[in-house]
Formats: C-alpha cells, sequence, structure tokens
C-alpha cells in the first residue's frame, strides 16, 4: 500500500469531518444528547455521525481496517492488526456541548500494534496536527517541536478525568496545587488530544491526566514522539494503548522533573 496518499486522504476526511462539527446546531438539546455510564459522560449524535463518517471513509480506502473508536464496543487485540485505526470523535464532547468551541478529531493508524500516523484536527481555529512515525510533526505543514522551557517558566495543563472524578478529584488537584507552585501557570482546555498535540508544538510544557482512553491519546503520542517530547504513564512506563491509562507528556526540558513531582 502506498501510504503517502492515505495519509492526504485520511487528512481530507478529517477536514470533511471537521465540517459536520461546525455546521452542528441545537447541540444542548435533549434530542441531540445522551448520557454514557460515567459522571458527566455524554455524547451527541454529531459524534457518532462523525464517527461513522470517518469509519465508512477509512472501510473505502482500506478494506481491511479494523477500529478502536470511542463511540463503539471495542476488543482492544485488534491493535495487533496490519490497519487498526483509533478513532475519537469529537474529542472534548462537554465543550463541543455548550458551544466553548475547543474540541478536535483524533485519528491515529496503528500497524501490528505500532503508531506509524496520527492526526488531531481542530476545525475551530484550523489546526492541523500531524505526525508520521520517523518524520517529524506538523501542524499545517510545518514542523512543530516540543518546547525548551524551564519548568519555573512552563505551561502546564492538565485534565479532570470528569467521568471518575469522584476518585480522582483529589488527586488531580493536589497535583495541581503542587506543578502550580513549581510551574509558570496552569491551564485546563478540556480536550486532551488538543493538549497533547499543543505540548508537541511547544504550546504548552507538561500535561497529566489520571484516566484517559487509548482512543484520547493514541494520535497525540505518536506527535510528542515525533515533536521531540516524552510520553507515559505516570510511573515513567510506556504506553500500551490497550486500556485506559494516567498520562504524563512533557518536553524533554521538564519531564524529569515533572515526573518527580508526580511520584512525589
Amino acid at each position: 500500500m502506498k501510504y503517502q496518499p492515505l495519509y492526504e486522504a485520511l487528512l481530507d476526511l478529517m477536514r470533511q469531518a471537521g465540517k459536520i462539527m461546525l455546521s452542528a446546531h441545537d447541540i444542548d438539546n435533549d434530542e441531540n444528547v445522551t448520557a454514557k455510564p460515567g459522571s458527566a459522560n455524554f455524547v451527541t449524535v454529531f459524534d457518532v455521525r462523525v464517527q461513522d463518517f470517518l469509519m465508512n471513509g477509512i472501510k473505502t480506502l482500506v478494506p481491511d481496517a479494523v477500529f478502536i473508536a470511542e463511540e463503539k464496543e471495542n476488543d482492544p487485540a485488534v491493535i495487533k492488526a496490519e490497519h487498526c485505526f483509533i478513532i475519537d470523535p469529537i474529542d472534548g464532547t462537554t465543550n463541543f456541548i455548550c458551544d466553548y468551541r475547543h474540541s478536535a478529531i483524533s485519528l491515529a493508524l496503528f500497524s501490528k500494534g505500532v503508531a506509524v500516523f496520527g492526526a488531531v484536527y481542530d476545525p475551530y481555529l484550523g489546526d492541523l496536527f500531524t505526525a508520521e512515525l520517523g518524520k517529524g510533526a506538523f501542524c499545517n505543514g510545518k514542523p512543530i517541536h516540543a518546547s525548551t522551557r524551564p519548568l519555573d517558566r512552563a505551561l502546564a495543563a492538565f485534565g479532570t478525568a470528569p467521568y471518575d472524578k469522584e476518585f480522582f478529584a483529589d488527586k488531580t488537584f493536589a497535583l495541581c496545587k503542587k506543578l502550580l507552585l513549581a510551574c509558570g501557570d496552569l491551564r485546563r482546555g478540556g480536550s486532551a488530544a488538543l493538549d497533547l498535540a499543543y505540548v508537541a508544538a511547544g504550546r504548552i510544557d507538561v500535561f497529566f491526566e489520571y484516566r484517559l482512553s487509548p482512543w484520547d491519546i493514541a494520535a497525540g503520542s505518536l506527535l510528542i514522539s515525533e515533536a521531540g517530547g516524552i510520553i507515559s504513564d505516570m510511573n515513567g512506563n510506556t504506553l500500551d494503548f490497550l486500556s485506559p491509562s494516567p498520562v504524563l507528556a512533557a518536553s524533554k526540558t521538564v519531564y524529569g522533573q515533572a515526573l518527580q513531582i508526580v511520584k512525589e
């Protein structure tokens, strides 16, 4: 298979899917929003519409494609297939429902368990972050790199693991306090996919969240590694993308200090 034409076709699909998000209306309507198990865990008809659009388009391009995607039942073992696509149709659904306009489409291609392509698309700003294994990371075609700022000037971002906040709220905000005292300032954006893309682009320096699913991080993990950053679980171990995991991502400049703070 010629992968470069495939990647361009995938990016075109993501741009078209972004138009579905931008054309959405009456999102915060009982007919358009369904609650899933967990606290504040919602899905909209537009999440499903974007996911179906992407999966159908990918199947046309890659007939043997298999999927791990947020709005479907999943078998983690398919990540070992030749062409496994990991999709988050709208990362930042609560933002999307509230018209906060900070949400993204996340798409990654794994081949035999290895991420070979990843993209995160913010249709509101038009930012398209892309990475290919061994070929670097880009935003709208321009190379991006993790930052070199020291920790005392760093911008740290975090997620609140909102679907399990009764378990993680205290730990999350205790760690936020430690980081705030050590770094320049904190941010909470509400889209892990964009937070990871921002680490890759040097817009923020460190990000953590106590529970993220494979579709939240699959594309962003490749962006970060190709941009010269580091991503791991909170013990410094390599992510396996088979189940939800705590996540720490940072530039190489601050990763070691951030990991030490997390472990304290």
